[in-house]
């Protein structure tokens, strides 16, 4: 009779690659010390847990090519990041750091949702404890059932009697299976509660949202093979400290990845909020000199920043430099063209670079407003308060295009703004009325229509 045995094995967290012994770099992805040492079962035991699903092969030309049932979830942020809705079956994985909101979000859905069916699992939550969090955050808690465990059998068992809409579990890092001789979190048994996970979803037919950790690296704690077997990605980031929070999506087969949602944390949970370029751009008096509006695009979606700039004499004899939410190298290399290429002499000045709303920002469209911003400071000049930009600055001093240059002027039309600064070089099909689009070659030129009035 054939019985089971326990083998030591090492795992890479990065791509679940296995191997016998230790080693100090992976062979599969490379990685350096990302071996961790795990108990995996062979056998009888290890080998039942793989059940045939009874299906057999189709013709592609006659399988169903309709589209996905979707669910509604009663967010709109939410829905349109999913592509429109969840998709029965599908399995999707929320992670982020602690405290950044994702037990709130996953909550809310079934409270803002009482049309569904819901069973929200919690592995690291008494009951009482998600009752007074769902009493905080309001709304309809009589269609969502409460189930403290982190036995897997158990929770599918649970799953098949009560049959509901959705399943929501939080998190998967605490779950474990019987299947399996090691702790809840270690690699096989993340492996093999995903597993039985998605094999419930797709034979059922029940969608199911997945809590995840993250290291402190900011990637999903766990093997990486974890975010190949879910369906859809998502990553909260943001300051914890800050009231706003950025929902991206990473992996979704069933909609874009170049899709964002913006929530704000309050005291009855996460809101959402539809317009984002109309909290990142602060209400302030007119005339203020050092700042300078930005058209900035996350996947598909525009934003308009406000960047702001402080330029001052050094007062202790090594200039400073410092910037806080956008690249610093970046900003040292603006600070040289300007120097370079328009004669701006800043090497002895202190600058200071924000961008509004605690926002990372990474494209080089914002180049052009902090250029525009740090003149501004200098030149005690105000930018009229109607006027944005969108460029990238390059090395010769050249203001490149960027993409989606109409999309960028449609939103700042949308928002009221009268005059918008792109590159001469970019390719505008169609202009909105009510905005004019000034196309500018270089920094030089740039200088001289923007602050034309304090040019000497």
């Amino acid at each position: 009779m054939a019985t089971t045995k326990n083998k030591t094995v090492w795992f890479c967290k990065a791509c679940g690659c296995e191997s016998p012994k230790w080693m100090g770099r992976c062979p599969s992805c490379g990685e350096w010390n990302t071996m961790v040492e795990d108990t995996m079962v062979t056998g009888r035991k290890a080998a039942s847990s793989t059940v045939s699903s009874g299906s057999k092969p189709e013709r592609l030309s006659e399988v169903n090519g309709q589209g996905e049932s979707r669910i509604l979830l009663g967010n709109d942020e939410l829905d349109r990041l999913l592509g429109g809705g969840l998709v029965e079956g599908s399995l999707v994985l929320i992670g982020g750091e602690p405290g950044i909101g994702k037990s709130t979000l996953s909550l809310q859905i079934p409270l803002h949702a009482p049309g569904l069916k819901t069973l929200y699992v919690t592995g690291e939550e008494s009951v009482r404890q998600v009752k007074l969090r769902a009493r905080r955050l309001g709304g309809d808690d009589n269609n969502c059932y409460i189930y403290s465990e982190t036995l897997m059998e158990n929770i599918l068992r649970e799953i098949r009697e009560i049959a509901p809409d959705l399943v929501i579990v939080d998190s998967v890092q605490t779950m474990y299976s019987q299947n399996v001789e090691s702790s809840a979190g270690s690699v096989t048994q993340i492996k093999e509660t995903a597993s039985q996970l998605l094999r419930l979803a797709k034979e059922t037919g029940i969608p199911v949202i997945l809590i995840g950790h993250i290291t402190k690296e900011g990637s999903i704690a766990g093997p990486k093979i974890l975010e190949h077997i879910v369906d859809v990605v998502f990553q909260f980031e943001g300051e914890d400290k800050g009231a706003y929070r950025l929902l991206r999506s990473i992996k979704n087969r069933f909609g874009s990845t170049n899709e964002l949602a913006v929530f704000e944390m309050t005291g009855t949970g996460l809101r959402e909020v539809s317009n984002p370029s109309e909290i990142l751009i602060p209400m302030h008096d007119e005339g203020m000199s050092g700042v300078a509006v930005s058209v900035t695009m996350d996947g598909t979606r525009a934003f308009l920043i406000e960047t702001q700039a402080l330029v001052s004499s050094a007062a202790y004899g090594t200039p400073q430099r410092s910037a806080t939410g956008f690249d610093y190298k970046r900003l040292n290399m603006l600070l040289a063209v300007l120097e370079k290429k328009a004669g701006f002499k800043l090497g002895a000045k202190d600058v200071f670079i924000n961008m509004a709303g605690g926002l990372k920002v990474g494209e080089p469209a914002c180049d052009l407003a902090v250029v525009c911003a740090v003149l501004s400071s200098n030149f005690d000049f105000a930018i009229p308060s109607d006027t944005c930009f969108a460029g990238e600055v390059g090395l010769s001093g050249e203001i490149r295009p960027v993409y989606q240059t109409d999309r960028r002027i449609l939103e700042a039309a949308r928002l009221g703004f009268k005059r918008i600064y792109v590159s001469s070089y970019s390719a505008v099909s169609q202009v909105p009325k009510g905005i004019n689009v000034v196309k500018i070659k270089d920094i030089p030129a740039l200088c001289r229509d923007v602050f034309r009035s304090n040019s000497n």
